[in-house]
């Protein structure tokens, strides 16, 4: 007789909790590698610089999504170096991603990209003062 054993879709406790360092140090792994960036605030604009050296613009995407920025992309790279006596071959390929949190007076509409020798910049409007202040409603009696 054979008797049917159902598996469970849930994963044991214990199993989650042995796997949560290996899964920390991924995570740690990936901020490392992530690309370099610095943001600035100017009097009109947010502007934010990635430095993606070899990325083809084609191999990058800016996504705005409610007040996060995301920047998604992959790098794929080819170095061949030959010698007397030897062949040296390098290949780069990975992909990543950089999210950023927008301040609240960022203007989502008024968002630009562009990508130059290496480095990819954004930059984020302000809202004017006027826009990001709230606006006051009196209440009537009905």
């Amino acid at each position: 007789m054979v008797e049917k054993v159902s598996q469970s879709n849930a994963t044991p406790d214990w199993l989650s909790q042995l796997y949560a360092p290996v899964r920390q140090f991924g995570e740690r792994i990936a901020e490392f590698l992530a690309p370099a960036s610095e943001a600035s605030v100017k009097p009109d604009y947010y502007e934010i610089a990635i430095e993606l050296p070899g990325v083809k613009e084609d191999d990058i995407s800016v996504e705005l999504h409610d007040s996060t920025l995301t920047v998604l992309g992959e790098k794929r790279s080819t170095r061949e170096e030959k010698d007397r006596n030897y062949f040296f071959s390098e290949r780069q390929y990975g992909s990543y991603r950089r999210v950023f949190r927008l301040p609240p007076d960022a203007d989502a509409n008024k968002v630009t990209a562009h990508h130059e020798n290496g480095v990819l910049t954004v930059m984020i409007a302000k809202l004017s003062p006027e826009t990001s202040n709230p606006k006051r409603i009196k209440v009537q009696r009905r």
